[in-house]
């Protein structure tokens, strides 16, 4: 690999050619807030604890399979995160495009997540606390089906592995549509997970597809 030139040094390049929207930032922004930074233990994030209140108010919900809360129609919600990259041998054959046919994104503005479209409809845009970034859900995974976790892309196995398991507390911003999310299953429904989702968004909408607001 060439070397990257001395001016550069001081950088931190949260890129990888799997990735796009390439970001570049100071070492000095990224140990700041939530974002990650490099020290003698490697890469690491730093995002908000999720409030007390918010975690009581999960108390008394039911639990997903990891016992997680499961919401309706909350925006703020703690949530159990996982993290993938598109080098994973699972996600080789889709290279650096997302189930909705757009390439991946990891910069410092927006970046993409995986989640169950029944529970998150592709679109849907939100924030974690103490973190910069506005995160879009643009993909999906069968592991992620009939739970609330949101999976986070990473542009490298090294960002994948710093962030590992986190639960977090998400505002969302703005709901997604589930509408686009069954025309894009409707075509997949040969896949187990599709066809579960679809059904889902089924029995949540009525068959009507509308927009979340």
């Amino acid at each position: 690999m060439r070397r990257l030139p001395l001016l550069l040094a001081p950088l931190v390049v949260l890129f990888a050619s799997c990735g796009s929207d390439l970001a570049i930032v100071s070492k000095d922004r990224a140990a700041s807030g939530g974002f990650l930074s490099h020290g003698g233990r490697g890469m690491s994030y730093h995002p908000a604890t999720p409030s007390g209140s918010l975690m009581a108010q999960g108390r008394a919900l039911p639990k997903d399979k990891h016992g997680m809360p499961l919401y309706s129609r909350e925006r703020v919600r703690v949530v159990r995160t996982t993290a993938y990259t598109c080098s994973e041998d699972d996600h080789l054959e889709y290279g650096s495009m997302n189930a909705s046919g757009t390439p991946l994104r990891y910069s410092e503005r927006v970046r993409s997540a995986a989640a169950d479209w029944s529970v998150y409809p592709v679109g849907t845009t939100f924030k974690i606390k103490g973190m910069p970034h506005l995160y879009v859900v643009d993909d999906y995974g069968s592991a992620l089906l009939g739970t609330g976790t949101v999976d986070l892309y990473k542009p490298s196995k090294q960002h994948m592995n710093a962030w590992g398991r986190r639960n977090v507390e998400l505002a969302v911003v703005r709901w997604g549509s589930y509408e686009r999310s069954a025309n894009i299953l409707s075509g997949r429904l040969g896949y187990s997970h599709c066809r579960q989702m679809y059904a889902a968004i089924q029995r949540k909408t009525g068959g009507s597809h509308t927009a979340m607001r």
